[in-house]
């Protein structure tokens, strides 16, 4: 069955640009010109991946990704912000509440159908690993794509699971962000080494107890980061 995408956009000229060229390749789509529209509609029919708009009335492209990623159903649905706002702190803020891409406005339709299923991969792509990873407090198990921190389950993202993973599975060893980068995201790669720091903090503030100090996911000053290695256990 084709995937379904939900486009959240006011400007009806992008809904159809956007829609004739994602049915073109082989997309189902539908669309809310609201945010309040845009999560009963999610409700009805999930999506696989959701295009959001910032700049929407009433409820904001914000706080739409916000009440997303606060549903057990949508927190590993991939979400592409679209945005007339490029700069790199609109940029943090967007990847801060949840999203996993960010594309600004004016855009080529070719690069967001190319994010499109470069996101839907990233998505589908299968664990490294089968079995559990335990560190400390914290249990990683890929078959049943699930984080606990001592008993409490985490919801993660897709990608911010695939980060947590990698890095538990290699404790004690400092990756730059570019490797990162390439280890992570892969030949999927649409987003800059310093997203990396956004997508770090994000984990940080689910795993760590005290987020500001953290005991797991640490930062090698002018290196990168590594997963602590104390007390690792498989």
């Amino acid at each position: 069955m084709s995937k379904k995408i939900l486009i959240v956009e006011d400007e009806s000229d992008l809904i159809k640009l956007l829609k004739y060229n994602l049915e073109k390749e082989g997309f189902r789509i539908s669309y809310a010109t609201d945010g309040s529209l845009a999560l009963a509609e999610a409700r009805r029919d999930p999506p696989d991946l959701v295009i959001l708009d910032l700049m929407l009335p009433g409820l904001d492209g914000l706080e739409v990704c916000r009440q997303l990623r606060r549903n057990d159903r949508f927190a590993q649905t991939p979400i592409l912000i679209l945005s007339a706002r490029g700069e790199e702190a609109d940029r943090v803020v967007g990847l801060e509440v949840g999203a996993d891409d960010y594309v600004t406005k004016p855009f080529s339709t070719r690069e967001v159908v190319a994010r499109v299923r470069a996101l839907l991969r990233r998505n589908e792509r299968a664990a490294p690993q089968r079995e559990k990873v335990r560190r400390g407090d914290i249990v990683i198990d890929p078959m049943a794509h699930s984080v606990s921190v001592a008993g409490r389950l985490i919801e993660l993202s897709a990608l911010e699971f695939r980060l947590l993973h990698y890095m538990a599975s290699h404790s004690g060893m400092v990756f730059s962000r570019d490797q990162l980068l390439d280890n992570v995201w892969g030949n999927d790669r649409t987003v800059t080494p310093r997203s990396v720091d956004v997508y770090i903090r994000r984990v940080r503030e689910k795993i760590e107890l005290k987020p500001q100090e953290p005991a797991y996911v640490q930062t090698i000053h002018g290196v990168g980061y590594r997963f602590a290695s104390a007390g690792d256990e498989l």
